[in-house]
């Protein structure tokens, strides 16, 4: 695993607490959370001068010293289900989600409407039009594109009208925001990014199936439905996709109907259309190369 050297004595103290908790076999000491809370940071905080210093995410650092226990343990000899175990991931589904994307979603930890959240956005221009993202301190609640900054604000309060405070911060959100805008430009894979989003476990079982779907390919509501062993349940997945507020980062865009007509999209069926076009173009260079 290739990063930068770490020059941050915060940063080596976190991966001094990452290869402790390895060492121990302390699965839950790797989350976000507490190894932040040992360093007197945010998850926010932590994520952003973990990804200054090293280059990588924390997620990506944790699932790629992970990885690297799993292939030990099956060159040894150890069964998959078991390697999954011993490596921390627990299951062989769970090694399948972490090693297809190491995008997280932390429990929200606030009440309807963000009651006594302080939440911070930013705005800059992106090829879909003026881009806002909005983060909490644990990760990111919200984005959101449209023509006008007043729009997208409108829209960020309407979100979260109980918020203790929303206030602007660029310097704050500008690695994250640079992230998604590489990402929408093609010079970046998809955005590693924490999340803090309030869902029901419904909401969360079918946007990971959102993000199972591989750039530049679709699904239909109703092959959602099935995956959820729910025949019947394209209108609760069309639900969950419509609920998703932080669309672009779990990508309920590349759902459409069972017809190929598009179906909905918050932002817009135009900029859904671009989304997709766009993702198949880059899936066919990457293919014929």
């Amino acid at each position: 695993m290739e990063t930068k050297s770490a020059s941050s004595p915060l940063i080596n103290k976190a991966c001094e607490l990452i290869a402790q908790a390895f060492e121990n076999q302390d699965w839950p000491g790797l989350r976000l959370l507490p190894i932040a809370d040992q360093l007197g940071l945010s998850p926010w905080q932590f994520q952003r001068q973990f990804k200054d210093t090293l280059g990588i995410s924390p997620r990506e650092y944790i699932t790629a010293r992970k990885l690297e226990l799993f292939r030990g343990a099956v060159k040894s000899g150890d069964e998959i289900s078991g390697a999954s175990f011993e490596s921390g991931f627990g299951s062989s589904s769970r090694l399948y989600e972490q090693a297809q994307t190491a995008l997280g979603m932390t429990p929200a930890s606030y009440k309807k409407g963000g009651a006594g959240l302080n939440i911070h956005y930013a705005i800059a221009d992106c090829n879909l039009g003026r881009l806002l993202i909005a983060a909490t301190d644990r990760g990111l609640c919200f984005l959101a594109i449209d023509e006008k900054d007043d729009f997208l604000i409108e829209n960020l309060t309407g979100e979260f009208p109980k918020a203790k405070s929303i206030t602007k911060d660029q310097e704050l959100l500008g690695s994250a925001l640079e992230d998604v805008i590489n990402y929408l430009e093609g010079k970046a894979p998809h955005p590693d990014l924490p999340l803090d989003v309030q869902a029901t476990a419904f909401q969360r079982r079918v946007w990971l199936e959102l993000l199972a779907i591989p750039p530049g390919q679709t699904r239909s509501y109703a092959e959602m439905a099935e995956r959820l062993d729910l025949p019947s349940g394209q209108r609760a997945v069309a639900r969950a996709c419509a609920s998703n507020k932080v669309a672009l980062v779990i990508p309920c865009h590349r759902v459409i109907r069972s017809d190929g007509a598009y179906g909905g999209y918050r932002w817009g069926l135009g900029r859904k259309k671009i989304l997709l076009d766009w993702e198949k173009e880059q899936g066919g260079e990457r293919a014929s190369h």
